[in-house]
């Protein structure tokens, strides 16, 4: 599996920034040949190692700091993927964390376990179903303290979501 984004190798990938919606996104796939990553996909990118161990970020066990990635409120924006080399994971992907939560082609179901806290019932619980897809990672407004390994964010497949992306898959 090779999970990146498209580095400009097609033509139509710089006209393709405004893309947000996971429709556009499977289409943009489908039309280079490749899939959007599933939820287990892009974890396994973010979070695995060659070994098979999981780290508690994608650049290791180490907090989260600017050094490493896109989050916590410093930039407002997207920035280079290339611009925090220390965040990048086992497997050398850069920006998994940060810089924009990212579609993928799971739909939004409830963990095995899962149960609602007592206090906030209708948080997510009401949004599984079908209807809604999962995306990873976190945007540049992302408090540090959330990251996490099951940090997950859903919305419908036509929401247009100003802090989301995609990468393609190649399987």
């Amino acid at each position: 599996m090779v999970l990146a984004r498209d580095g400009g190798h097609h033509p139509a990938a710089p006209r393709l920034a405004g893309v947000r919606d996971v429709r556009a996104a499977k289409a943009y796939a489908q039309w280079v040949g490749k899939t959007l990553p599933t939820e287990a996909q892009f974890h396994r990118a973010a979070y695995g190692t060659p070994t098979g161990e999981e780290r508690l970020y994608p650049w290791g066990n180490e907090p989260p700091d600017e050094r490493r990635g896109n989050f916590d409120f410093r930039h407002w924006d997207p920035i280079p993927v290339t611009a925090t080399p220390l965040g990048d994971s086992a497997f050398g992907v850069s920006q998994l964390v940060g810089n924009g939560w990212e579609w993928t082609t799971t739909s939004f179901q409830p963990f095995p376990g899962f149960q609602p806290f007592p206090f906030y019932p209708g948080y997510s619980a009401p949004f599984f179903g079908g209807d809604h897809f999962v995306l990873k990672g976190a945007s540049p407004r992302t408090a540090a303290r959330l990251l996490r390994r099951s940090f997950r964010n859903w919305f419908r497949p036509n929401y247009p979501y100003v802090y989301a992306g995609f990468r393609c898959v190649e399987n």
